[in-house]
C-alpha cells in the first residue's frame, strides 16, 4: 500500500475513525458513542474524551497504514471558541437544545426577520439551535466573561483540523450549511457574523475542502506515531461530503440525492442561487458544495419520526418486527383514504411546520402527545396497516421535500441511508415519480467516502472527476408499480399536514 487516509467521521451519534486506502477502498474503521457532558443543565459535546479518543485511533491506525493525510467530516450546527492555547474555552452547546420561543424573537428582532436573513443567507427558520448563529449568540450571552478570552470561531470539522495542525480556515460547504453567518448573495461574511461581533474571529476567505490546512504538530505526531508530513485538509460537512462520490460519476447537476436517515436530507445541486418567493419561510434552504455551486436542499426528521412510531406500534402488539411490503394492503389503504398519519413530532423541523403530529382516521384526530392516555387509532389495531400507514406518511413528506428542492422531471433521484432497506418506502417514491428514474446506491458510508476523496485529492493533485475510475457505485433502479392511488391520497394528506 503507497499510502493511507484516515477520516475522522463525526456524526450527533456516532463518531467514526475510518481508514481508507489509495484505491479508495475502506480496509478499517471504528466507532464510538460519546454521551453528552452536562454543564450548567446544558447537553454539551465532550471535546476532550472525543479528542483523546481520535488521537488514540489514529495511533492505532497509524501502526497498521502508511496514514498519509487525514480527512474530517462533521454533522452541522456546531462551532467552537477557542482560546490562545487553542482549547475551548466556552462549552460546546447541543444544537438539539431548544431555549424557547422568546429567544428566537430576541435573535431575529435583532438580526432581522427570518424571511430576510433567509433570502440573504439562503438558511431557513429552524427550531432549537441548528441555526449555527443561534448558538454563538446563545453561547456568547451565557457566557460574556468566557467569551472575552476567545481568540477564534471554528466551525466544526475546522475545529478539529486545528486540534491537529495548530493551523486555522474555514471552507464553503460549513459555512453554507444553514449558519446565518454567510451571505451567499455577496459571497462573505454576513451582517449576523458582524453584528454578533465574531466576524474578526472567523477567517474572512472561503477555501476549497480539498485545500491544505496544514501539517500535523509535533505533538499529535508524536501522540500518533504519524510524520511530521501527514498532511490535514479543511475538512467538509457531511451532507455535502456526501455529494462527491455523485459528482465524480454523473457531473455535478441533474440528480437528487435522497439521503435518509435520522434526517432525510434532499439535495439538488443546482446552477444559480435564488429563492422563489413562495419558498421563503419554507424549510427549503441552500447549501453550498465543495465546489462553491448551490445545493437546493429540504429536509425532515423522517427517521427520528419512523423509529418514534415504530417502538410505539411494537409496544402495544409486544413485535419487534418490521412488516414486509404487501403491495394489496398499501393500495387499499391509499384507495381508502381514510387514514393520515402526520408530521411533526419535533415541531418546526420539517416541511410541515404548522402541522400538529398524530393520526387522523375516519376524521377523527387522535394527537401524538394524547396517546398514551387516549384510546389508540383503531388502525393500530392492526400492525401491518399501522407500519403501511406508517412508511405512507414518510412518502408524502420526501416527495414534498422533493419538490421544495427543485425536482424536475428527468431528475434521477439517488436514496442513500437507512431508508434504502425501506421496500414500500422506496416502491411508493418511484410510483409517485413517473417522471424521474429512482436508484438505490451501495454506498454505505458516502460522507466518510467522500471526505477520503477530498483527502486523495489534496495528496495527488487530481480533480474529483480524475477519481471516478477509482471506486465503484451500484445505481440500482427501483421498478415502477402502477399506483394511481397515490395521487387522490396525497391531495387528501395534504389538506390534514
Amino acid at each position: 500500500m503507497e499510502y493511507a487516509i484516515a477520516v475522522i467521521d463525526i456524526g450527533m451519534t456516532n463518531k467514526k475513525v475510518a481508514v481508507y486506502d489509495g484505491d479508495l477502498k475502506q480496509v478499517h474503521s471504528v466507532y464510538r458513542n460519546f454521551p453528552p457532558k452536562t454543564e450548567d443543565g446544558l447537553q454539551t459535546h465532550d471535546l476532550e474524551a472525543m479528542e483523546e479518543w481520535f488521537l488514540e485511533e489514529l495511533a492505532e491506525a497509524a501502526k497498521a497504514y502508511p496514514v498519509k493525510a487525514i480527512a474530517v467530516t462533521t454533522h452541522g450546527a456546531t462551532m467552537v471558541f477557542t482560546g490562545k492555547d487553542g482549547k475551548p474555552v466556552l462549552p460546546c452547546v447541543y444544537y438539539t437544545y431548544e431555549p424557547g420561543d422568546a429567544f428566537h424573537d430576541e435573535f431575529y428582532a435583532r438580526f432581522g426577520a427570518p424571511e430576510k436573513l433567509q433570502a440573504v443567507t439562503g438558511t431557513p427558520y429552524l427550531k432549537a439551535m441548528i441555526n449555527s448563529a443561534k448558538g454563538v449568540y446563545f453561547t456568547l450571552n451565557r457566557y460574556p466573561e468566557r467569551f472575552k478570552n476567545a481568540v477564534h470561531l471554528h466551525t466544526y470539522p475546522q475545529y478539529w483540523g486545528s486540534r491537529l495542525t495548530g493551523k486555522t480556515g474555514i471552507e464553503g460547504t460549513y459555512m453554507g450549511c444553514h449558519s446565518y453567518l454567510w451571505d451567499q448573495q455577496k459571497s462573505r461574511l454576513s451582517s449576523v457574523a458582524e453584528e454578533l461581533g465574531v466576524a474578526g474571529l472567523l477567517p474572512g476567505r472561503l477555501n476549497n475542502s480539498w485545500d491544505i490546512m496544514g501539517t500535523i504538530t509535533e505533538e499529535t505526531a508524536a501522540r500518533t506515531g504519524l510524520g511530521r508530513d501527514t498532511i490535514v485538509t479543511l475538512g467538509i460537512h457531511d451532507s455535502n461530503s456526501s455529494l462527491l462520490p455523485h459528482f465524480a460519476k454523473k457531473g455535478e447537476t441533474g440528480f437528487l440525492l435522497n439521503s435518509t436517515g435520522t434526517w432525510c436530507v434532499t439535495m439538488n445541486p443546482v446552477r444559480e442561487y435564488g429563492f422563489a418567493p413562495e419558498e421563503l419561510g419554507k424549510v427549503v434552504f441552500f447549501n453550498i458544495s465543495a465546489f462553491g455551486k448551490p445545493v437546493k436542499t429540504a429536509i425532515f426528521l423522517g427517521g427520528q419520526e419512523f423509529d418514534i412510531w415504530s417502538k410505539i406500534l411494537m409496544k402495544i402488539h409486544g413485535r419487534n418486527d418490521f412488516p414486509p411490503y404487501n403491495e394489496e394492503l398499501y393500495r387499499a389503504v391509499l384507495a381508502e383514504k381514510k387514514i393520515f398519519l402526520l408530521p411533526e413530532i419535533t415541531p418546526g423541523t420539517g416541511q410541515f411546520p404548522a402541522s400538529q403530529a398524530g393520526v387522523v382516521e375516519d376524521g377523527k384526530k387522535y394527537p401524538f402527545a394524547d396517546l398514551s392516555a387516549d384510546p389508540a387509532p383503531p388502525c393500530f389495531g392492526s400492525y401491518e396497516k399501522a407500519f403501511a400507514v406508517l412508511r405512507i406518511s414518510l412518502v408524502m413528506q420526501s416527495l414534498t421535500a422533493f419538490e421544495r428542492a427543485g425536482l424536475r422531471d428527468g431528475f434521477e433521484i439517488y436514496t442513500e441511508g437507512g431508508f434504502r432497506q425501506n421496500e414500500a418506502y422506496n416502491a411508493l417514491v418511484s410510483a409517485a415519480l413517473p417522471g424521474n428514474r429512482v436508484f438505490l446506491t451501495d454506498i454505505a458510508e458516502a460522507t466518510a467516502l467522500g471526505a477520503a476523496m477530498t483527502a486523495k485529492m489534496a495528496l495527488t493533485g487530481k480533480g474529483l472527476s480524475d477519481l471516478a475510475e477509482d471506486f465503484d457505485v451500484e445505481y440500482r433502479e427501483v421498478p415502477k408499480a402502477a399506483l394511481p392511488e397515490l395521487g387522490a391520497y396525497r391531495n387528501q394528506w395534504l389538506k390534514f399536514a
